[in-house]
């Protein structure tokens, strides 16, 4: 059956728990050994459709908190009261997400992919670049940075940007991701 050829027990259990998609997974292993979500916390997600991480940062921010999502998609799964999801691109930031703060930017996003290595990996790598320099504008001091990224070229240089900008830096991948992925995240904490 193509169209269940990626269902596996991640996915499964994503449907099971009421998440949209498995990535919610990569997020909670990456809360769990990083914390960089906490109660009461500002959080912005970046390419957050179809909101599993949106519907997981919630949960971790509580109701004291706030998690703003924006993505090229819309999100179609009901939200709790204090998330909001928006329409927009990354690269053309809307104001919802230039006048606020955020205590963690938290981004999955992906490229659409072409089936081209080093096109789908310059992509990734483009995405990231946008997710530091959004961090930058709009992190408080101290603030958290967890960013999906394709393996490739450009990845230690973009590792080292973020340790310039943040006082811990890890590379991650989660046991959730798919072994064939290229996909690494790159998690910053204590913006300077």
């Amino acid at each position: 059956m193509p169209g269940k050829r990626w269902q596996d027990h991640y996915t499964r259990r994503a449907q099971r728990e009421n998440y949209p998609a498995r990535s919610v997974f990569k997020l909670r292993e990456i809360q769990q050994r990083h914390r960089i979500l906490k109660e009461g916390d500002a959080v912005l997600d970046l390419g957050c459709s179809p909101g599993s991480w949106l519907l997981y940062a919630a949960r971790c921010v509580g109701t004291s908190g706030a998690v703003l999502g924006i993505d090229r998609k819309p999100v179609s799964v009901e939200l709790p009261a204090h998330v909001e999801a928006v329409v927009g691109d990354v690269f053309e930031p809307p104001a919802a997400v230039l006048q606020r703060r955020f205590h963690a930017l938290i981004s999955d996003m992906a490229p659409d992919t072409t089936g081209s290595a080093v096109v789908d990996v310059a992509r990734s790598e483009a995405l990231a670049e946008m997710a530091l320099h959004l961090a930058g504008q709009v992190l408080h001091p101290g603030g958290s940075f967890v960013c999906k990224v394709f393996q490739g070229q450009g990845f230690q240089k973009l590792v080292q940007s973020v340790r310039t900008a943040f006082d811990a830096v890890a590379v991650f991948k989660p046991k959730s991701s798919r072994k064939a992925s290229r996909e690494l995240y790159i998690i910053g904490k204590g913006k300077r």
